[in-house]
């Protein structure tokens, strides 16, 4: 049976990609769950994966060297995919220092425990043994407003806000560990993920929860800036297929082919509540443009991402299925099934789940 480690399992793409692996791969895998549970870590993400036998919780922080090199060593860990980081650039704006702790050194000493765990004595590796960093678009920095301009693998690094700096950081550590000691690894860059179980701090969650509660729906500068959106689940399939078919070493671009400018995702979003809340529900009332207010604009804002995935689907098949028309319409029917979990997050209940299951 393979063992997967996965750090920051609880968050919003982990927790989703925890889903698909048992959904694809069933009891034929094992997966151990490292999270330190900030407040965008969430167990209730995984009420329904938490008493498989062959599924693990352990509450630690990717900084600590002894938790993680314990882990190593009472398990033989097949597979890392490491998702642990703090990901939100307004927090990165105000507490840089936070990011650069966590994704850079937490993501060194997941790669010395991984690298103490499979090297051999004459510095090669154990057979079948690989380490994934899943890091984002933003550390290609900014495109102009051309459509037929893309980011690659072979972009330059051009980082500008302190998230994104420490992510870029964190990928050329990995590279320097594959160069260097020829470590199996493989990086991922993928575009701005939406989906069931993401922390109403990020646009598409943020504008659903504050258009059903009336509340005003801030807009950075115009509201023009572009962003590439990939459906989680598609992302997750990505992760997986490079893991199992792509080539040590090399980078792989993640993107969803759906642009859009923010302004035009809440109008989209809004037009959508419209039309799945029923008339009986008070909600809709409060769904309405009234609610845009445009604020000033984030410092360092980029103006567009778009990532070209071409050379993961030349390599290895894979492909955004999910249209964003499609996805946006399964996100906001999730988040009007899950209005418990919604409610859990925003009141900063869902921090009692880990005293209450794991005490």
């Amino acid at each position: 049976m393979r063992t997967y480690l996965v750090t920051g399992g609880a968050g919003f793409i982990g927790s989703n990609y925890i889903h698909y692996m048992f959904e694809k791969y069933g009891d034929t895998i094992r997966i151990i769950n490292v999270d330190k549970l900030t407040y965008a870590g969430n167990l209730e993400n995984l009420t329904d994966i938490e008493k498989l036998p062959n599924y693990t919780f352990v509450r630690a922080d990717i900084c600590d060297k002894e938790a993680i090199e314990k882990i190593f060593a009472e398990n033989d860990i097949d597979r890392v995919v490491h998702f642990a980081a703090e990901s939100h650039v307004d927090r990165s704006i105000r507490n840089p220092e936070v990011f650069v702790e966590t994704n850079v050194l937490g993501t060194a000493v997941m790669l010395n425990a991984a690298k103490a765990a499979w090297e051999l004595p004459d510095g090669s590796f154990k057979e079948d043994k690989k380490f994934l960093h899943v890091s984002t678009d933003e550390v290609y920095g900014s495109l102009p407003e051309d459509p037929e301009a893309f980011f690659y693998e072979t972009t330059p690094i051009d980082p500008h806000s302190p998230y994104s700096a420490s992510k870029a950081s964190s990928d050329m550590l990995v590279k320097a560990y594959i160069d260097t000691y020829h470590f199996p690894a493989n990086i991922t860059n993928c575009s701005n993920n939406y989906g069931p179980y993401q922390f109403p701090e990020k646009l598409i969650p943020l504008i659903i929860n504050n258009a059903l509660s009336g509340k005003t729906l801030p807009v950075y500068g115009d509201g023009k800036n572009v962003r590439d959106w990939l459906y989680v689940m598609d992302h997750a399939k990505a992760i997986d297929m490079v893991q199992e078919e792509g080539v040590l070493g090399q980078r792989y671009n993640v993107g969803g082919h759906n642009e859009k400018q923010n302004i035009e995702i809440i109008q989209i979003i809004l037009e959508t509540l419209q039309e799945l809340l029923p008339d009986s529900d008070p909600r809709k009332a409060n769904v309405s443009e009234n609610l845009i207010s445009y604020v000033t604009d984030r410092k360092g804002h980029d103006r567009r991402y778009a990532i070209a995935p071409d050379k993961i689907k030349a390599d290895l098949g894979w492909f955004p299925e999910t249209m964003f028309k499609d996805g946006i319409r399964l996100t906001i029917q999730w988040y009007l099934e899950h209005g418990e979990w919604m409610q859990h997050v925003t009141s900063g209940d869902y921090q009692k789940y880990y005293a209450e299951m794991y005490q």
